[in-house]
């Protein structure tokens, strides 16, 4: 009792490194992932729907490129705007991109008094390398928001 399994025993039901759907505890040697999150933000020229599809497409491909992912890598994608932007879903860009079996969804910004208009925000899910440096990506005006990432940028 309250001992480990000896590491050549055998889980069954599970695939794995066995010949027949064997995993042996303790066998496994393939790369290690862990789950990341990496933010970014650009700010829509306008509230049209060019202009948000033009500024998401901005950001996404940035996190994209920034980060070597593939659709596949990514879990899920959250956007916001700002109360200012209504004329299309940040989604409909990523779609564009090819993001489509990629769980989206779009919120709304807290409306905070004298923040920066027309923003769009997003955080981005993805499995990578343990040791991944994740990069975030503020584009255009959008920098001001995070400063402190600047000179990562």
């Amino acid at each position: 009792m309250g001992d480990s399994p000896p590491s050549s025993e055998k889980i069954h039901g599970v695939s794995g490194n066995g010949s027949n759907g064997e995993l042996r505890v303790g066998d496994y040697s393939g790369p290690q992932q862990r789950l990341f999150a990496v933010r970014g933000a650009a700010q829509a020229e306008a509230n049209e729907a060019a202009a948000i599809r033009s500024a998401t497409e901005e950001v996404m491909r940035g996190l994209i490129e920034r980060n070597g992912l593939q659709p596949g890598d990514m879990v899920s994608c959250l956007f916001t705007t700002t109360d200012d932007l209504d004329a299309e879903f940040p989604a409909v860009a990523a779609r564009d991109l090819g993001l489509t079996m990629v769980p989206l969804m779009c919120c709304r910004e807290i409306p905070v008094p004298g923040s920066m208009p027309r923003v769009i925000r997003v955080m981005l899910h993805f499995y990578a390398a343990a040791d991944h440096e994740p990069a975030h990506v503020y584009v255009g005006a959008a920098q001001k928001l995070r400063a402190d990432l600047e000179a990562a940028q």
